[in-house]
Formats: structure tokens, sequence, C-alpha cells
């Protein structure tokens, strides 16, 4: 008989420890860690745009804008999970972690080679089990093109393009697809 290697799986409280001194990034997902990969000028700058007209728009109220940095805590049929979104928006006051949020507004992830299947499916099934969360935004960084999931219509798919504008009713923000992109030559 062979005997069968078994991962140590990490406590969300070994995890929460050790990541700090990483120097790399690690999402979690029910024990298991997975290293963040880096991104590229293009998805930085269009993380950066939203970031920053977010965050002029919301300056003064309840709600917070977060980058990269920042986790998003959820739990996914009995397992915790934790998620770096490129850029999301929290509007409660109450919560007092320093390092993470459970209690996201709106989510955007900016889609790469190697995170766009997993933002795709796994992080948007995980995320619609956020009461809190109104819309989830994903963002090619290759083409102009958005697509938006709202919980008021049932997570359908919006693409929006071109010459069009991102809206999000929940933050009452909006943003032209040019503004997204600025700076990236697309």
């Amino acid at each position: 008989m062979t005997a069968v290697a078994k991962e140590a799986l990490l406590s969300v409280d070994e995890y929460l420890a050790a990541e700090p001194s990483r120097e790399i990034k690690h999402e979690y997902v029910g024990g298991h860690i997975y290293a963040m990969t880096g991104a590229s000028i293009a998805h930085n700058l269009i993380a950066l745009s939203l970031a920053r007209a977010l965050w002029a728009h919301l300056q003064g109220g309840p709600c917070q804008v977060f980058v990269a940095d920042v986790k998003v805590r959820l739990r996914v049929a009995e397992q915790e999970v934790f998620y770096y979104p490129d850029v999301f928006v929290a509007c409660r006051q109450d919560e007092d972690a320093h390092d993470y949020r459970r209690f996201p507004n709106t989510v955007i992830e900016v889609l790469s080679d190697t995170t766009a299947r997993t933002d795709r499916r796994e992080k948007f099934l995980a995320y619609q089990t956020i009461d809190s969360l109104h819309e989830y935004v994903l963002v090619a960084q290759d083409e102009p093109r958005l697509t938006v999931l709202r919980r008021e219509n049932g997570w359908r798919p919006e693409d929006v393009g071109g010459e069009g504008t991102l809206a999000l009713p929940s933050l009452r923000f909006s943003m032209s697809v040019a503004d997204v992109y600025e700076g990236t030559h697309l």
C-alpha cells in the first residue's frame, strides 16, 4: 500500500499571522494558500483609474475604497476564504479588522490571462454569497470592455465597451470607459 502525503492546511489565524511578512501575497481558500501573480502596467493603470475616481467620488462619506493589499473575507460552503480584489468599496462602519473587510458593496477585478477564469467563475460564485455586495465588475485589460454583474438584476452580465459608461447605482457613481482605460493606449 502506498501512503499519500497530505498537504498541511493553514488555520485562518496562521494565515493572517504569516501573510504580512510574506514577500508575495496569497489568497486563502479553506486552509490552502495560492500565491498572487504580478500585474501588468495596463492592469495597474486600470485599477488606479477606477480607485482614484471612486475615492474622489466617495470622499467624505461612509464608504471606503481599497486596492490590491486589503483582503475580502467571506465564508463559502463552510470554508473561510480571503481574496485580494483589485479594487473594492466597503460602506459599513462597524468593521474593525485592520487588514480585511467582510462586507464589500462593490468588487472590481481586472482580468489577466492567469486570473480571468478564476475571476469569472470561482470568485463570482463566492462573491454572490456576500449579502452586502451589489455589483461585481470584470474589466478586460487587452480591450476596452467591462462586464458588470448586479444583484438587482439576478447577476446577469451587462457588457460595456467603447463609448459606454460604467454605472454603479449603489454608489451613485459613473465613469466613462475611456476614463477607465486612460493611459493604457487602448
